[in-house]
């Protein structure tokens, strides 16, 4: 390829440079906007959550892939801790463990690999919490009506246009935080600052004030 027709080092790292700056300024862009939609229904999730513990009931999270990680993320700290000295809270990723989940998987199909272990582990006033960009994965679907069988509520993550199957489930004591977004990873960049908000809610109302 002819010299003219390529890039100069400079050139390159300035390009680089500036979509690095783009991809921030979506970034900002993005959360800012779901922001302002969901601080009400944030707000209210936290209430959930927190009359589900004050119930002596437990949180029991799930998602796939990235959203998964997001989900363990969530479990490990109510468990171990936020941004504070105090109890463990009690919340179990269900995706976190591999093997049960494989067995299950392979066993009895993919799609009961979370219902399965609601129906197992989940009580009447537990709660079950799913993360997913597109609310359209079977096993976050089985795992929601496994949760209304077992007389739990569901607080729902999702994204992408709001019609998957998963939204189609919730009933009027549910809650969903949809993130108005097709690009996966803007929907995971907020998922994620839902998560610590609700944690900082969370242990807010539990063990008192808002720490800046």
């Amino acid at each position: 390829m002819p010299s003219g027709n390529r890039l100069t080092q400079k050139e390159t790292t300035e390009t680089m440079e500036q979509r690095v700056v783009t991809l921030f300024h979506r970034s900002i862009e993005a959360t800012m906007n779901a922001g302002e939609l969901l601080a009400p229904l944030i707000a209210e999730a936290s209430e959930m959550i927190v009359h589900t513990l004050l119930a002596e009931n437990k949180l029991l999270i799930c998602g796939n892939g990235l959203s998964g990680a997001l989900a363990q993320s969530f479990s490990a700290q109510l468990m171990g801790g936020f941004e504070r000295e105090r109890p463990g809270l009690p919340a179990l990723a269900l995706n976190g463990d591999a093997i049960t989940t494989g067995t299950v998987a392979r066993n009895h199909g993919r799609a009961e690999s979370y219902a399965r272990q609601v129906r197992a582990l989940g009580h009447p006033g537990d709660l079950l919490v799913i993360l997913s960009t597109d609310g359209r994965d079977s096993n976050l679907v089985q795992a929601i009506r496994a949760a209304h069988d077992r007389d739990m509520g569901v607080l729902a993550l999702t994204g992408g246009e709001g019609e998957g199957d998963c939204t189609a489930l919730l009933d009027v004591h549910d809650i969903e935080l949809h993130v108005p977004s097709e690009v996966p990873s803007e929907v995971h960049q907020v998922h994620m600052l839902t998560l610590f908000c609700l944690c900082d809610l969370i242990d807010s109302s539990l063990f008192g004030g808002y720490e800046d």
